[in-house]
């Protein structure tokens, strides 16, 4: 044990000098460079924090359309340093290391994988920049990890808790609410009251053939487990309090700073159009026709087919919950309106919890998902270049760009699925005296 715990802190400590490192590097940059290091967002930020240190509102900043909470929690960047948010972000980044490594030790996976798994976090080149350029995702990450380790604890009104307050700061993790409310049901407690984890197993990766009982079972079996599992007192707690939580902290936003708030940090998400090239396949339609403008319904037709694939990815995975998570969150960016780099980050920190659960190996078929979706995402940016900063007119083929770029998430995410051990978080109570459940305690 004390081996793994210096491994882990020399981990920990030399990714914490690298972000730091990257901070520092960015201040000299911003200060000494044409092309600066800071995300643009970091600068609403530190706007509408000064905004409010002033006695003023975070939304008199033009295009803040967050929580007011950001703005205040970025308040010592007026009065200490303008890099504090960057260090709360970069801290945020390193914490969710910890919660990867506490939740995959919960379920029993080995310490040198646990130890991988964590490294695929804090030295994956999208994370580590993201914090240190001032964005505020690793936040939204560290919360979501949280949760599940709540839940993995059986602290249901904890979860409860910090769900509703992170769905009010970023309203995507809304997606999760199902999933959350499935686990909650039936199988969630054992004799005990307190959940039982599905632990991980080295038999589980013996052979090409997987053990059937372990398989998702059929569509409509699952659909009559997925809508019996709503009416427990765990599932009705965590959706009160849950509730409870995103409209206290909505009321009191909205009793503060009135229809600004609402219209701006959470109205604006439902129906956003952004004219400006992004990764997104709706990004052209929106350009030709944004001067005419958009009815609601137009606006809302695009969550069509994320519905419908949220639905059916819930329906038949949520019993693995971190996997299904992972399913939701990639699919959810992919068929989103809007997509910037920053969006990937949201299913980045879930990779760490399915890894130890897949047989693709990094060896040809894992190497190949890698390079098809990073060999994507490069050629949608050359034609952003060309775009951008030759001003050529490539709009199609940037939209054909975001066209391969959908295929490709598609692609991995089957690939992901076929190669994925289906697992479910908690076992049945009827289970609990098991073997597994055994090896546990």
């Amino acid at each position: 044990m004390a081996s793994a715990a210096v491994t882990l802190r020399r981990v920990m400590l030399a990714s914490a000098v690298l972000r730091l490192a990257l901070v520092v590097f960015g201040e000299w940059q911003d200060a000494h460079l044409e092309v600066r290091y800071t995300d643009v967002d970091y600068l609403v930020f530190s706007d509408a924090a000064a905004s409010v240190a002033a006695g003023g509102s975070p939304f008199a900043r033009a295009t803040y359309r967050y929580s007011p909470l950001l703005a205040y929690l970025l308040l010592p960047n007026s009065l200490l340093h303008a890099a504090w948010g960057k260090l709360i972000f970069s801290a945020a980044d390193l914490l969710v290391g910890l919660f990867i490594d506490t939740i995959l030790k919960l379920r029993g996976v080995p310490e040198k994988m646990r130890l991988w798994s964590v490294v695929s976090w804090l030295f994956n080149p999208f994370t580590f920049t993201i914090g240190t350029r001032g964005n505020c995702e690793p936040i939204v990450c560290a919360v979501i990890l949280w949760i599940l380790i709540c839940l993995m604890k059986g602290r249901v009104l904890q979860a409860a808790f910090w769900y509703g307050l992170i769905v009010h700061f970023r309203i995507y993790p809304i997606i999760y609410a199902i999933p959350f409310v499935v686990v909650l049901g039936k199988s969630y407690a054992g004799l005990s009251g307190r959940p039982t984890l599905k632990l991980w197993s080295t038999e589980q990766h013996v052979g090409s053939e997987f053990d059937q009982r372990e398989e998702p079972t059929s569509f409509f079996a699952s659909l009559w487990d997925f809508l019996s599992s709503f009416l427990t007192r765990n599932a009705i707690l965590f959706g009160l309090l849950s509730g409870s939580m995103f409209f206290a902290w909505t009321g009191v936003f909205f009793y503060l700073y009135g229809w600004d708030f609402l219209n701006e940090a959470l109205l604006y998400h439902l129906t956003r159009t952004d004219p400006r090239h992004n990764f997104s396949i709706y990004f052209y339609h929106i350009y030709l026709h944004h001067q005419q403008g958009f009815s609601s319904i137009q606006r809302l037709a695009s969550f069509l087919p994320q519905v419908i694939v949220q639905l059916a990815l819930i329906i038949r995975f949520s019993r693995d919950l971190p996997f299904c998570m992972f399913l939701q969150t990639v699919a959810f960016v992919a068929f989103n309106k809007v997509m910037t780099a920053q969006y990937f980050v949201w299913f980045f920190c879930l990779v760490p919890l399915i890894l130890p659960w897949t047989t693709m190996k990094l060896k040809w078929k894992g190497l190949a998902c890698i390079l098809l979706w990073m060999g994507s995402q490069l050629h949608w940016l050359m034609w952003a270049y060309l775009l951008e900063f030759k001003g050529r007119n490539i709009f199609i083929q940037l939209w054909v760009a975001g066209l391969v770029f959908l295929a490709s998430n598609t692609f991995v995410m089957i690939m992901m699925m076929k190669h994925h051990k289906y697992t479910p978080l908690f076992l049945s109570p009827v289970k609990s005296g098991s073997k597994i459940t055994s090896k546990k305690e």
